[in-house]
């Protein structure tokens, strides 16, 4: 077994439960404890306390429950238009629907993220409702450091419920988990719950920690800015933004930065680097791959064998929409007009093409992230080699000519970085990164066009760029050469215009965090999802006719996921309330 070389929480799943049944009887030898139980006198030390801290920070990547990880891919990109789900239609065909908006509230996939979100909740809840009965057992430090560090986990599981399904039962410490908590209605405003917990970290935790995994306060401070911005409240986000920028550090200690390489976020090698605000510690060759990265593992290019990474199951290839975003002009600046999705502008793919078919790659301008974030054919696909187009897409009539390139292992880091124990090799010690700097420098960038400060605001944007500008950093063939015609510039007139300002902010938010789960979240807080998304769908449905045809975003019904239907039969509906056109 190979140790990772950085400092991380050993992932250890505890067992626990809200309250311990106690039985009576007059032959006490007769008592004897539930083998493998943990008896509540055993919790009530510092050390316990922090075994329930660390099975709530497992539970962050849906412990083997891809539809509850922070990554979204299916929520966030898929719905977004980063991705489509592709393969056949009959394949985890809940996610197909899904892709299409006819999801129903028998999803189980629905289910799945609203069960990984509330195990969650419940891991949280019992660490602070046990503590409470601990009280001056455990040191008033531990207390404070343990009762933050859960509450910023409890804010992140109700932040993603309460964008998801939008209106979900809101049960803390306080309720009793064995009587009353069905009768919890979903009619409480989540939003002020989910800053006091965030508030609560940030005023409490430490800016550094002995761990790197453990959230500081810096990282409660852009968790509690992106809630901000997600009720518009633009001006304390702005304040926040303000000093994180200037002061923020990792918990290990690093002044927030953008890493120089844009390849390098995604580097198992490279984890827990400057610009991880917040991530996910992900390790292999434990016993367990849900100690890994495991929400990818359909995502990978499909029937690679030995030549390129996972083997399975091309669940999730990048969009032609999302290919041609990143078309820049003669000053290397992105097509804020949508004129990326014109016929001139269009990137040249391979599709319908049999791999062993000439094909000359496309020569126009482009982004330099196009070829971090996509695999197409004739580039070099990370270390392994040039992607061969067909032969590594399982059906590309339901999928496209894409393969995801962001969160791949490299060839190199077989067996080490990368885990070999189950059925597929798609298994990573790639740290999954919830918040990073960029994210936080373009939703402050936001923040500033919102209150007026487009300048700031330009310089913020401009942050990004120059790092993927930065030639070290591009995708070269083996002789050295570029190995695509990248050009990529800088905003240098100045922005006076708002809405110009604005456009240019959400279109970088769609370039740098392509395929990491935010662009359909962005959409619906910005209110541009329903003509966005049916944009999208109606371009990606020409290429795509059998996948995407007819599909169509109905607005008011489609921002959230319906209740799961099996919830309302449990509680009744006179407890739970469907969400509107479901």
């Amino acid at each position: 077994m190979r140790n990772r070389a950085k400092q991380q929480i050993l992932i250890t799943v505890l067992v626990f439960t809200g309250a311990l049944t106690v039985l009576s009887c007059k032959d006490k030898f007769l008592e004897v404890p539930v083998t493998g139980s943990l008896q509540e006198s055993q919790l009530l030390t510092t050390k316990s306390l922090d075994g329930l801290l660390i099975a709530t920070y497992a539970q962050v990547n849906g412990r083997g429950n891809r539809m509850a990880s922070p990554s979204n891919w299916v929520w966030g990109s898929i719905r977004g238009g980063d991705a489509n789900k592709g393969t056949d239609p009959g394949d985890y065909s809940d996610i197909n629907p899904i892709q299409r908006f006819e999801t129903l509230p028998t999803s189980g996939v629905v289910s799945d993220k609203w069960n990984g979100l509330y195990e969650g909740v419940a891991r949280s809840n019992g660490v602070l409702r046990t503590m409470a009965k601990a009280g001056s057992a455990i040191p008033a430090e531990d207390q404070k450091r343990i009762s933050s560090e859960t509450r910023f986990l409890r804010g992140h599981f109700y932040f993603e419920l309460k964008r998801e399904f939008d209106k979900t039962p809101y049960v803390d410490e306080t309720v009793d988990y064995q009587a009353g908590i069905e009768k919890v209605t979903n009619d409480a405003d989540l939003w002020p719950k989910i800053e006091a917990d965030f508030k609560f970290a940030y005023d409490n935790l430490p800016e550094t920690q002995s761990q790197v995994g453990r959230v500081n306060k810096w990282a409660a401070a852009a968790y509690l800015a992106k809630v901000y911005m997600y009720q518009s409240k633009f001006a304390e986000a702005k304040a926040l933004y303000d000093l994180i920028i200037a002061k923020g550090q990792t918990s290990n200690g690093k002044k927030y930065a953008l890493v120089p390489k844009y390849a390098d976020i995604f580097k198992a090698s490279n984890d827990n680097n400057e610009e991880s605000v917040w991530a996910f510690q992900a390790a292999v060759n434990t016993g367990s791959v849900n100690n890994a990265n495991p929400e990818f593992d359909l995502n990978f290019p499909y029937n690679t064998g030995a030549n390129g990474p996972g083997n399975c199951c091309g669940f999730f290839q990048p969009s032609f929409e999302l290919g041609n975003s990143f078309r820049t002009d003669a000053k290397g600046l992105p097509l804020l007009d949508g004129s990326y999705n014109q016929t001139a502008n269009e990137l040249k793919t391979d599709m319908g093409l049999e791999s062993k078919q000439p094909f000359t790659p496309d020569a126009g301008n482009v982004d330099p992230r196009l070829d971090h974030s996509i695999g197409r054919r004739g580039i070099p696909f990370l270390d392994w080699q040039d992607f061969p187009g067909k032969d590594w897409i399982r059906n590309q009539a339901n999928g496209g000519p894409y393969s995801p390139k962001k969160y791949m292992y490299y060839k190199s880091d077989v067996g080490s970085l990368q885990d070999n124990s189950s059925w597929t090799p798609g298994y990573t010690a790639i740290n999954y990164t919830v918040i990073r700097f960029a994210d936080v420098l373009l939703m402050a960038a936001e923040a500033e066009v919102e209150v007026g400060s487009l300048a700031t605001a330009q310089s913020y944007v401009n942050m990004v760029r120059k790092r993927a500008a930065n030639a070290d950093g591009f995708v070269k063939r083996s002789s050295g050469d570029p190995a695509a015609k990248y050009v990529i510039g800088t905003y240098d007139a100045a922005w006076t215009d708002k809405a110009a300002a604005r456009a240019a902010v959400r279109f970088e938010r769609k370039l740098e965090l392509s395929g990491e789960g935010h662009r359909f979240f962005d959409l619906v807080r910005w209110k541009t999802v329903g003509t966005d998304v049916n944009a999208y769908l109606t371009y990606e449905g020409t290429k795509l006719s059998g996948a995407l045809g007819g599909a169509k975003f109905t607005a008011g019904k489609h921002e959230h996921s319906p209740i799961p239907q099996g919830q309302i039969d449990l509680q009744g509906k006179d407890v739970l309330k469907q969400n509107p056109g479901y």
